[in-house]
């Protein structure tokens, strides 16, 4: 769990992780590591994301490996041992962390629409964290930060440009782009209709 813990919100592959254990100093074959994660799966301590597949104007191959989630933020800074003021030093981990509560919180609420969440990356390595699908075909495109001017236009600039390449004809314009963020006291709509929402704000 730990190592999964450092691999959450990556495509990591499972003999990465096994090899990840091994240099922690625990040994697991890549077959184990499957199993053990199969178990977790079962018994809801983690919920792999899988891959979104739209209609693209180009012929861009997609990475179709699922991403690594625990169900809750909680879990992964108990197997990390990782305390509040640990996180204040390691903005990396806090993002992840941070990612999984959003993911978490996304998942519940388009639960209730009876929607699901994908997430999108292709072989140029532009991604969307979280894909909002609903059952009427409608979805929404959404980047998660922790916050700052900068990482919220990042994040606008990315869905700007993923929408750009859905293919129309084929399938809908997303109903909403939305940069998901951990701080601000309310959500506003940009000039260019990227949402900008800070996570309290998704059950309103």
């Amino acid at each position: 769990m730990r190592s999964y813990a450092r691999h959450q919100g990556t495509q990591t592959s499972e003999s990465m992780i096994a090899a990840d254990m091994a240099g922690s100093g625990e040994s697991a074959q890549t077959a184990t590591v499957t199993g053990y994660l199969r178990a977790l799966e079962k018994i809801f301590v983690v919920e792999e994301m899988s891959a979104w597949r739209p209609f693209l104007r180009s012929k861009t191959p997609i990475r179709l490996s699922d991403v690594r989630y625990f169900v809750d933020p909680a879990i992964a800074a108990a197997s990390l041992v990782a305390r509040p003021r640990d996180l204040v030093n390691d903005l990396e981990t806090m993002g992840a962390l941070f990612k999984t509560l959003c993911v978490r919180d996304l998942r519940v609420y388009a639960d209730a629409f009876g929607g699901k969440i994908f997430h999108y990356r292709d072989k140029n390595d532009l991604e969307c964290d979280a894909v909002v699908h609903l059952p009427n075909g409608q979805y929404g495109l959404t980047e998660i930060k922790l916050g700052g001017d900068a990482l919220i236009e990042e994040g606008a600039g990315t869905l700007k440009k993923l929408a750009s390449k859905i293919d129309t004809s084929k399938m809908p314009a997303p109903a909403f782009l939305m940069v998901l963020t951990g701080v601000g006291p309310y959500a506003y709509r940009r000039k260019d209709g990227v949402y900008v929402v800070p996570v309290g704000c998704l059950k309103d």
